[in-house]
């Protein structure tokens, strides 16, 4: 029997979302963003040769329609892609209104967010009262830290010590909907954190902040490093999702990295976990051993979490060639009643300036399904190209 494999490398934008005008990195709007592009033209011009060198070579994706997704999305070319797909391949367009992680999975499992968001202003405090308060009386403590927009990396830095020294946690936001609190795993320890946002998380919720973000950290002022040991607490999404329908049917469903959290858990019936290393280990296993039926849904974070917010161009254009390598040793193991589809949640344009998502639009790539142009698509239609294989509603 048929399986799926849906496998979403955040933040892998391809340019060209016909409202990108209406999103903004500070002052900037995102009109003119294209993640991919900007990083095979970076690469083809020498500007990108940290750890690699020369033109971007993802042969395997581009095989399976990158380069021609990107013109089709942007109307523009990508240095060294653009080879003959032999992959069915797209670009799809987002309808939901944001750029970020939950509006792009909800919508790729086939449900637009019915609501617009909660976002906090950039000012200082960004939080209202009701909320710090809130957050100070679950811990225990007098205060918070930060109580703005900030990097992940620069509040580490800024505020670790303090930390340290007063037991407050760090409580910061972005440009995208969410509350985020960072802790020491020892100095606070792992699981308060963790209980903190699961006691908070329903205030945020109520507000249609998307998401309260666990960003556990370790080590000593100067050299603080986040762990692997994040989580994400989710509003539950309003309405059934591909997941549960595949459940429905009699099926199983199997998440990679980030996604249980991203959808509450809901129509999991197990998740794996880890760096993203580990996360395509986990993907081969699956590969081997998922059930006839089943649906793999994965993520692979670090493209946006270590690459794209951080601005890093040749980073993220090594970790496309990782990610390129070993999905080309995966598609020979597939089953040939298989389809493995790749695409993106939204963009994250590391030489855009800001540090910030993108509004873009993301590839649609498709093993399994034979050579054939997709055209311009929904997110939405994702989820139909997989509920369509697996024959569910």
């Amino acid at each position: 029997m048929a399986r799926a494999f849906l496998v979403v490398i955040d933040s892998v934008g391809i340019g060209g979302a016909p409202d990108a005008g209406a999103f903004f990195n500070g002052d900037l709007p995102d009109t003119g963003a294209n993640t991919v592009g900007h990083i095979a033209q970076a690469c083809a011009q020498g500007d990108a040769d940290v750890g690699r060198s020369g033109p971007l070579h993802v042969p395997c994706l581009d095989a399976l329609g990158l380069g021609a997704a990107v013109t089709l999305a942007s109307g523009l070319s990508a240095p060294g892609l653009g080879c003959k797909p032999v992959g069915a391949w797209g670009a799809a367009t987002e309808t939901s209104n944001g750029k970020d992680t939950p509006s792009g999975h909800w919508e790729l499992a086939g449900l637009p967010v019915p609501w617009d968001w909660h976002y906090f202003p950039e000012a200082s405090p960004a939080f209202p009262p009701h909320v710090t308060q809130t957050v100070c009386d679950i811990a225990g403590v007098e205060g918070i830290l930060c109580n703005a927009h900030g990097s992940g990396t620069q509040v580490l830095e800024q505020y670790g010590a303090a930390h340290i020294q007063s037991g407050q946690p760090i409580c910061y936001t972005s440009a995208d909907s969410v509350f985020q609190i960072a802790a020491h795993e020892e100095h606070f320890g792992l699981d308060r954190l963790l209980d903190l946002c699961v006691r908070v998380a329903p205030v945020l919720h109520e507000m249609k902040v998307g998401r309260v973000i666990a960003r556990p950290f370790v080590g000593q002022a100067g050299a603080f490093e986040r762990t692997q040991n994040r989580r994400d607490f989710a509003i539950v999404p309003p309405g059934p999702i591909l997941t549960n329908r595949v459940q429905n049917a009699g099926h199983k469903v199997y998440g990679v990295g980030k996604v249980g959290d991203i959808f509450s858990m809901q129509g999991f019936d197990e998740v794996r976990k880890g760096c993203d290393a580990t996360l395509m280990q986990h993907l081969t296993d699956l590969v081997a051993e998922a059930c006839d039926g089943s649906l793999t849904f994965a993520n692979f974070v670090e493209f946006d979490s270590l690459f794209g917010h951080r601005r890093d161009v040749a980073g993220y254009a090594r970790h496309l060639e990782w990610f390129d390598m070993a999905l080309g040793q995966i598609l020979p193991k597939l089953q040939p009643d298989d389809i493995l589809i790749v695409t993106a949640d939204h963009g994250n344009d590391p030489a855009w300036p800001g540090t910030d998502h993108t509004r873009e639009r993301v590839p649609v790539l498709v093993h399994g399904l034979g050579p054939r142009e997709l055209g311009h698509m929904g997110f939405v239609d994702v989820a139909g190209l997989v509920a369509d294989h697996l024959g569910v509603a």
